[in-house]
């Protein structure tokens, strides 16, 4: 049984991850800025600012981890990101100073290995600018030229992870994540990503017998979803092996955004019309390539765009009617 400690525990990936852990008999700890708004967090959960460099280190002495999860960030959907909403400078910094308060405890303290969960944010923004695009590959991300600051700051953590692991003889992973969705996400504060915002405007509109949702831009950007089930599957099988090359864990099923307007529909039972309205819309088309994944582990993404929004939909509108 490792000591694992699990940072943006609080986050969606980070709760599901931390029952994960601990349903497997690990000894999980769980830190975040605040606790998660839909589940208990349950025992060994703090409250902590990793952005403060004292503080983090005392609390990495205190506790001596074999692993760490490094999970927490500043972050949220395209409409928090875009840069017209100001957030720019703030995301750079909050990150930076999470990861290398992080990175630096772990090595001071002895941690054994530690994963850091990079994004599909980290590819350059000229490989993005049509629909229908090639499936981004680990190589791609050089030359360098993200589309916004998470991105960039995404690409130096994973940068200073790779000195730091040099140096120390750290054990070390680095997974870029593309758009991961499912149950017990965010959906209403402003920071939720396209699947649960898509999904709260059809049961809504479902509700109030609205005839339509709105979507920004024309809906043809394209982009690829995976589930949280299958994400926790990939993390855990990316922790076994032995690689420490960063790695992209998404599904390379690319729809567009009207597509998945459409799966939501469907799993809400309804035919609602989709109205375009101006909008951030962020690169024209994202995919993930999974040929390293697959030749590493065996294993891809396997739940379906449908099967994945229909299991997202039931606890969202749940959750929604006051039922859960």
């Amino acid at each position: 049984m490792s000591k694992i400690l699990v940072t943006g525990a609080g986050g969606f990936i980070g709760h599901h991850l931390v029952r994960r852990l601990r349903e497997k008999g690990h000894n999980v700890f769980g830190v975040d800025i605040k606790p998660n708004e839909y589940v208990d967090m349950g025992e060994n959960f703090y409250r902590l600012d990793l952005r403060k460099q004292t503080e983090t280190q005392f609390f990495f002495a205190s506790h001596k981890f074999d692993e760490v999860y490094a999970l927490a960030a500043d972050m949220g959907g395209m409409g928090f990101i875009a840069d017209s909403q100001g957030h720019s400078g703030d995301i750079i910094w909050n990150n930076a100073m999470i990861n290398l308060n992080t990175m630096r405890s772990a090595v001071s303290t002895g941690v054994k290995k530690y994963l850091y969960t990079s994004s599909a944010c980290v590819y350059p923004e000229f490989l993005q600018e049509e629909t229908n695009i090639k499936p981004l590959k680990e190589s791609d991300a050089f030359p360098a030229m993200p589309q916004d600051s998470y991105g960039w700051e995404k690409l130096f953590s994973e940068i200073a992870l790779q000195h730091y692991a040099k140096k120390s003889g750290m054990d070390i992973r680095i997974v870029r994540f593309h758009n991961i969705y499912g149950p017990e996400g965010d959906y209403s504060s402003g920071r939720e990503k396209a699947p649960a915002a898509l999904i709260r405007k059809v049961i809504i509109a479902k509700d109030k017998g609205k005839p339509y949702i709105e979507i920004w831009g024309d809906g043809e950007q394209t982009r690829s979803f995976c589930h949280i089930n299958d994400c926790l599957k990939g993390l855990e099988l990316i922790m076994e092996g032995d690689s420490q090359e960063p790695i992209n864990l998404g599904r390379d099923e690319m729809v567009s955004i009207n597509q998945l307007a459409n799966s939501a529909m469907k799993a809400g039972k309804v035919e609602l019309e989709i109205k375009h309205i101006t909008g951030p819309e962020g690169v024209r088309g994202r995919n993930s390539d999974n040929t390293m994944f697959k030749a590493i582990h065996g294993w891809t993404p396997e739940i379906s765009l449908d099967d994945g929004i229909l299991d997202t939909y039931k606890w969202m509108e749940e959750h929604i009617h006051g039922i859960a």
